[in-house]
């Protein structure tokens, strides 16, 4: 009889992963540094099964415009815009297989945000890209 085991475990091209209920997560109040500084990054131990960026920023004040991606540089305009940009009180829902967000605000001026995700049991460290904000990701 052979030695050798197999063992299963649950990774990127898992279905049910993706079809059963998530674990949520959920952070509130971050703050958003201005475009002048680096971008905060709210990260995931696990790959999210959907993500959900809200800008909190009161609606009734002056808009701050926040911009949202998957990369530091994405965000920064490093080489190309990657990114998306949210008004005050406005959101962004997506189902996207990723292990981090990152924010910064479009202006001058400081910007408040809160992240929902719904996380998979797939450990983050089976997504095997590195994303540097090139190529349209953001």
């Amino acid at each position: 009889m052979s030695s050798n085991y197999s063992f299963y475990s649950n990774g990127l091209g898992h279905v049910p992963s993706f079809q059963a209920s998530a674990r949520p997560y959920l952070t509130a109040s971050l703050d958003v540094p201005a475009n002048t500084e680096e971008p905060i990054q709210v990260s995931f131990e696990t790959v999210t099964r959907f993500v959900i960026v809200t800008n909190n920023t009161p609606i009734g004040g002056a808009n701050v415009p926040m911009r949202f991606g998957f990369s530091a540089n994405g965000v920064k305009g490093v080489e190309t815009n990657n990114y998306g940009i949210l008004n005050n009180g406005e959101s962004f829902e997506a189902e996207f297989k990723v292990t981090s967000v990152f924010l910064l605000s479009d202006s001058v001026n400081n910007a408040t945000a809160s992240v929902i995700a719904g996380l998979t049991g797939i450990d983050g460290q089976r997504l095997p890209n590195n994303w540097t904000g090139s190529a349209g990701v953001g």
